[in-house]
């Protein structure tokens, strides 16, 4: 690992990224980004690898979401809390499921670049390269707008600056004080639509009745008002990645100071490519992205580049195949980690191979598969005696209408309402606290099987 060096990718084959057309101006940016501070640091780098060793062994489970790309013209800090608020009702609906602690990482403070299927899009007969998201190119469909810009990252630092100072503070100054988090909660399951989740509501009601008569809450006890929540995305763009690269003193080891965690994309993870060399060398926690052209000798060798020393905690294999796919899929992957003997976490990501296009001519994610991509998950998961991590989904806290169903069904007649992502859909907040209430009932649900199985 001493010999690798942070510039090591760029002799490697690179896909997904932008070809800048002034090399001078890309210089300038990244000696600029290269002298500032990182955005993390390596001791809650470390600290999240940790947790996420805990996941591997079944003894935590992995909440990850977000932007599917965060927005410049978007950014707030309105959309910034809104974000985490609804993170950390989840985070409570999952950890009453799981009875263990529920590992809080947001797609966000960095999750602005975006792989493309075409690297170029047609619209009425004019021909331009694609939007790869705003850390690249612009959003508006113009040849100016369009052409990638390296003056963007610095735009891109500043923003994910700004939110990971706000959401410091949210995680620390009471905002997340667990009875303020149930009252935000209670909005939801009042609804008339919403019943069939009362009754765990109502459990989680008792319970934080039972603390509060203890004597535990958020004044007396420091650990029911703050928690810890880290930021992640894609290393997709790795000039800026490696500009923000530093070596860390107390390890020697390099950090990704871009991110707490960063993943390789499906498009991305290429065994002998760059983004495979860049994040074999940090020591992040890393993620890697599964999807149904993974054989089990790519990801064995993956497995073996990515986490060489077996370290607990620091690969994530984050499934996406596609509800009515995971059971065709997953369950060789499992083995070839089986075989290995590999330290990994798993976790489901129901998005990306649920993707179509409505009636009405939107992009959607219909909400009915998303979630039986994640039955499927766990399904397999307990077939096979293996533990089912996490999952990672791509939401927000706003009240768009992006993705079809859900308790207060969206159709694809509303979808036109508040359809405001630049890529793809997400799940608003209503859809995401519902998918926390049914993946904690999983939960439990695998929580009582593996106790009976126990006794038997």
């Amino acid at each position: 690992m001493s010999e690798w060096q942070k510039s090591d990718w760029r002799n490697k084959p690179r896909v997904q990224m932008p070809e800048y057309t002034d090399e001078a101006s890309l210089k300038a940016v990244e000696g600029k980004l290269a002298g500032y501070p990182p955005l993390v640091f390596a001791g809650e780098a470390r600290r999240l690898k940790a947790h996420l060793g805990a996941v591997s062994r079944g003894e935590a489970f992995l909440l990850q979401g977000g932007d599917c790309a965060e927005s410049f013209a978007e950014f707030s800090a309105d959309q910034i809390r809104d974000t985490f608020k609804v993170m950390l009702q989840m985070a409570m609906v999952l950890t009453y499921g799981a009875k263990v602690p529920v590992v809080k990482v947001g797609r966000m403070a960095g999750q602005f670049a975006k792989p493309r299927s075409a690297p170029t899009e047609t619209i009425d007969g004019v021909e331009l390269p694609s939007y790869r998201g705003d850390i690249i190119n612009g959003f508006d469909f113009n040849t100016d707008a369009r052409i990638p810009d390296p003056d963007r990252m610095l735009q891109a630092y500043t923003q994910a600056a700004a939110t990971l100072n706000l959401l410091r503070a949210f995680s620390t100054g009471g905002f997340a004080d667990i009875h303020r988090v149930y009252q935000w909660t209670l909005g939801f399951t009042d609804a008339p639509e919403a019943e069939k989740y009362r009754e765990m509501a109502q459990r989680i009601s008792d319970s934080l009745d039972f603390m509060t008569a203890a004597g535990l809450t958020g004044e007396t006890n420091h650990e029911l008002s703050t928690v810890d929540f880290y930021t992640s995305h894609e290393a997709l763009l790795l000039e800026y990645e490696e500009a923000l690269c530093r070596l860390d003193s107390t390890s020697g080891k390099w950090l990704a100071g871009s991110g707490h965690m960063i993943w390789i994309g499906d498009r991305t993870r290429q065994p002998d490519g760059a983004h495979v060399e860049f994040c074999k060398g940090v020591q992040n926690p890393i993620g890697l992205k599964c999807g149904p052209s993974m054989t089990s000798g790519h990801l064995k060798a993956l497995m073996s580049a990515l986490n060489p020393e077996n370290e607990p905690g620091r690969l994530t294999l984050i499934a996406r195949f596609g509800a009515g796919s995971v059971g065709e899929h997953l369950p060789r992957l499992v083995k070839a980690v089986q075989e290995e003997g590999a330290n990994v976490v798993w976790s489901c990501d129901p998005m990306h191979g649920n993707t179509i296009k409505s009636t009405s001519g939107y992009k959607t994610r219909p909400f009915d598969s998303v979630l039986r991509e994640v039955r499927e998950f766990f399904q397999v998961h307990n077939a096979e005696g293996t533990i089912p991590g996490g999952v990672h989904f791509e939401m927000t806290g706003k009240d768009v209408t992006e993705c079809t169903g859900g308790v207060r069904a969206v159709t694809d007649e509303d979808l036109s309402d508040r359809y405001h992502t630049a890529c793809d859909p997400r799940l608003n907040a209503s859809q995401s606290l519902e998918l926390a209430f049914l993946v904690a009932e999983e939960l439990s649900n695998r929580r009582t099987k593996l106790a009976d199985a126990a006794a038997v």
